[in-house]
Order: C-alpha cells, then structure tokens, then sequence
C-alpha cells in the first residue's frame, strides 16, 4: 500500500438512502486519496430504510468494510450524527467500524476534536418532530423532483440556512472544544464547508455530499486544508474499481445480522 499523503480525510452528510446522495463521487475521491485514517462524521445516511438505498450506495458501504480491515492498516471512525441517531450497533456490525458520539485524536501536537454538530443546533434539538416531517417532505420532493434535482437543492439551501444555523453550530462546537481542551474542531450537520478562528481555537465544516460541489476535509503535514470534489469525477471508472469486486447487498445486511425489507 502507498504512503498516505494525508494522516485523516474527514467526510459528512451523504445521506445514503437519498436521491441526491453522491455515494459514487465519494467512493471514487476515496479510492484516489491516501490516509492513515478515516471519519465518517455522521449523517451518512438518509434513515435506515435499507429499500431506498442504491447499488451505488452498498458499494460505498463495502468498500468502508474493506477500509476497516486491519491488514489495510487504516482507522476507519464513524461520528453518528442525527440522521444516524440509534445505529451505533447495526453500523459496527454493517461495516465493521465503531461509532462514537464525538472522536478526539492527537496531530502535530494538537488535540483535534470531531462532532456531528447537530448538538449545537437547538432548533433542531428542540422540534424533532418537524424536523422528521420536513425529512418525509423532502424525501417526497427528491421522489417527484427532475433530473437535475434543482428543486431539491433549492429546498436543502431552505433547509441549511432555517434547520442548521451555520453560525449557532460553529459557536457552540468552538465552545465545546474549549471545554475538552482542543485546538480544532471539526463538524458536519450545516452541509457548508467552512473554516473559523476564533478564541485560538479552529472550526472547520466537512460540508456535505448531496449537491454538485462536495467537499472534503484533510488533516495533513500542510495542515487542513477543505477540498472540493469535481461533478465531473463521478463517472470516473478506475482500473481499482474494475479489478475490485463489491459486497452484495444481501451478503453486507446477512453479516450484520439485518433484514433487507426492514426499516430500523
């Protein structure tokens, strides 16, 4: 295996299970970068109703099952979310990676510090019940919506700038790392990619994988760095990705002990 360029790549909000889910964009960005380690910062998936989830979406699955295997030498984390909420033990057993509320890790002589960040959105917190109509709505939307899903992204920006009040995150994620004594903080939820200093502490935001500019986070030697993926990448067929077989759907579900046909 390569030397990683990257010691962490840190992805959020894919929302497998999803009509706008880039599952295939984000299977080939990882396929294409080397790192020692991996987070999974919550909400990648929609809900748990594994018969909205595509065959591009189990074969992002199945390639973080091979990830986590040890012989990879790759540490493979997943930050449950609140989409994610209750799948700690269905995801360790789907993909063989344990799932944790919040992650911390030494780099570089920094503590890094790494939360969903829907904690620190009270509206959110406060309305579940709304917010689980609006999912259903929006979940209809993306069923009825064109090809080019305008007017879904038009109701994600809705949903980012009234459900997951950027700067309400940001703040209350910059306090928190305070508290734990870290040095940067790094969330999803907001589904936009953002960097912040304040009180010498850094925020960064993964941003998300449900629209055309996705992006993605690195830790590195050069430092942190936001990137984004390229539309134009989704169609990208490696020789890796044709050499490589992929779990069945049935076969991944059948290890974790689930049921195909089942919501969980």
């Amino acid at each position: 295996m390569k030397t990683p360029c990257f010691d962490t790549v840190i992805i959020s909000d894919l929302h497998l299970g999803s009509e706008v889910s880039r599952a295939k964009a984000a299977l080939s960005m990882l396929k294409q970068a080397s790192f020692r380690r991996l987070i999974l910062l919550g909400d990648m998936f929609c809900d748990l109703n594994f018969r909205r989830v595509k065959k591009e979406h189990w074969q992002f699955l199945s390639y973080i099952r091979k990830l986590s295997n040890p012989k990879r030498n790759i540490e493979v984390v997943w930050v449950e979310g609140n989409h994610d909420h209750g799948l700690s033990e269905i995801m360790s057993h789907l993909v063989g990676v344990q799932v944790y509320q919040e992650y911390e890790w030494e780099y570089g002589g920094a503590r890094h510090l790494a939360i969903h960040g829907h904690q620190f959105d009270r509206l959110a917190l406060s309305n579940s019940l709304a917010s689980e109509l609006f999912t259903s709505f929006y979940l209809l939307l993306q069923k009825l919506d064109s090809r080019r899903k305008r007017l879904v992204r038009l109701i994600d920006r809705l949903d980012t700038a009234w459900l997951r009040n950027s700067r309400k995150v940001s703040a209350g994620a910059i306090a928190h790392a305070g508290s734990r004594g870290a040095q940067r903080v790094f969330c999803g939820h907001t589904h936009e990619a953002l960097h912040l200093l304040q009180d010498g502490i850094e925020y960064w935001n993964t941003g998300c994988w449900t629209k055309p500019n996705s992006t993605f986070v690195s830790v590195g030697e050069e430092g942190v760095q936001i990137h984004e993926w390229d539309e134009r990448f989704d169609d990208c067929d490696t020789g890796e990705e044709r050499s490589e077989t992929f779990a069945e759907p049935a076969e991944l579900i059948g290890a974790a002990g689930l049921h195909m046909d089942s919501s969980y």
